[in-house]
């Protein structure tokens, strides 16, 4: 990786970092592991068995791969009613793993390992059998020949004394997905260096005070890496910020709550589109997004929607999740519908009962979380959408929204703006 890119990858935020989980029962020295992974004292370790309990993570840079996030959970043979519920945090930290090292103790491999073992191959997940604790006594062979077969690598290892350390952050970065290792690309592919691209910034009651929401910031970071021009302004200097330039520029985005105010404003030849769609192409699946957008036509009044917000913010009067967007799709719907809106990371396991779902960007996850909540929709047969298409179906814009991604969906016009 060149020092150039290097730099790039080394402001990533974490949803675009690799994350790299650590699974097993308590006590085989998952949190011991990660301390000597990060060569820092980042868990409690003690032989009290459930001494982690909430997940733990630790952003940090692995090179040559990048910025990654280590994961640290609590055993998953915990007892008791707070030890389940321990355990169902740990396991759904799952969706959030681009790579697991599924760790043995002393005692072996066993059926806690095995069930684990099964629902990542289930999810495709690389996975790394660790056998730690061989300070303690070696593997038997007949355990460890099976798994190699089966995972990506088999490693062993002994957190105490150090050994097979190195060989083991030498197999994470082997084997972690050749996805995140690439330069992931948010804007700067629609628009060619030297060119201009305009962004629209609302500042409205949810901006942050003094500073820009990631999104934002993300795409200025990449026009800027792209060598391309950049204009940032309000939605309410637009007009006048576009008669100023001598040369039509080469992209617009704008924040989705903008889109049909922008829209008007933006002449019709020049392309547009909105950061929300920009994360759905960054994160998630375009196309499918956009099709879980065309869905809305589908839906009757009285018809459940899970609207689902990444980030934790304190709702304010007029919050696009749980105001805005209701108002527009009950507009273009003709009648009421029922909401459920969660945040962070709280989603249904059960998306049976909903219509449609309504995701934000994303912007706070990474790109293998929404994906296995984009895979739990088409298995639950419910489109999944995200906040950008769906306003700009319901503005009648999402043909033109989805026109600089060279994505041609039919009827995606929606109503008429």
């Amino acid at each position: 990786m060149s020092s150039a890119n290097r730099t790039v990858r080394q402001s990533a935020m974490r949803g675009m970092r690799t994350h790299i989980g650590i699974f097993g029962r308590r006590n085989v020295g998952k949190s011991s592991l990660i301390n000597a992974l990060t060569r820092q004292q980042v868990a409690i370790v003690s032989e009290v068995p459930g001494t982690t309990t909430d997940p733990v993570t630790k952003p940090m840079e692995l090179q040559p791969l990048g910025p990654v996030v280590f994961i640290d959970t609590a055993g998953v043979d915990d007892t008791g009613v707070l030890g389940q519920q321990r355990n169902q945090r740990a396991l759904a930290m799952l969706d959030r793993c681009d790579i697991v090292m599924l760790v043995a103790g002393a005692a072996g491999w066993e059926e806690d390992e095995e069930a684990l073992l099964r629902n990542l191959e289930a999810r495709e997940v690389p996975v790394i059998a660790v056998f730690n604790q061989c300070d303690l006594g070696n593997p038997d062979a007949g355990q460890v020949e099976p798994l190699a077969e089966r995972c990506a690598s088999v490693v062993e290892t002994s957190a105490v004394e150090g050994s097979g350390i190195e060989e083991l952050r030498e197999t994470i970065v082997r084997f972690a997905p050749g996805e995140r290792a690439e330069d992931p690309k948010m804007i700067r592919d629609l628009v060619p260096p030297g060119e201009l691209a305009v962004l629209v910034i609302p500042i409205d009651k949810e901006a942050p005070v003094g500073r820009l929401i990631m999104p934002q910031v993300s795409a200025i970071r990449d026009l800027l890496d792209g060598s391309c021009q950049c204009l940032v302004l309000r939605e309410t200097e637009l007009a006048t910020g576009l008669a100023n330039l001598r040369t039509p520029p080469a992209l617009v985005v704008t924040d989705s709550q903008a889109f049909g105010e922008v829209a008007k404003i933006v002449p019709r030849d020049v392309p547009l589109t909105g950061f929300s769609v920009l994360l759905s192409r960054l994160r998630g699946d375009l196309a499918l997004q956009a099709a879980g957008a065309l869905a809305v036509g589908e839906l009757s009044p009285g018809d459940r929607v899970l609207v689902a917000e990444s980030c934790t913010h304190h709702p304010v009067e007029d919050d696009i999740g749980r105001q805005k967007i209701p108002r527009w799709l009950n507009q273009t719907v003709g009648g009421e519908l029922r909401y459920t809106v969660v945040q962070g990371h709280d989603y249904p396991d059960d998306l049976a009962d909903y219509s449609l779902v309504v995701h934000c960007g994303g912007c706070t996850m990474n790109r293998r979380e929404i994906l296995n909540r984009l895979d739990r929709g088409d298995r639950a047969g419910v489109p999944v959408t995200n906040y950008g298409l769906v306003i700009a179906y319901c503005f009648g814009i999402l043909e033109r929204a989805l026109e600089p991604f060279g994505l041609d969906l039919p009827l995606a016009a929606g109503k008429d703006a």
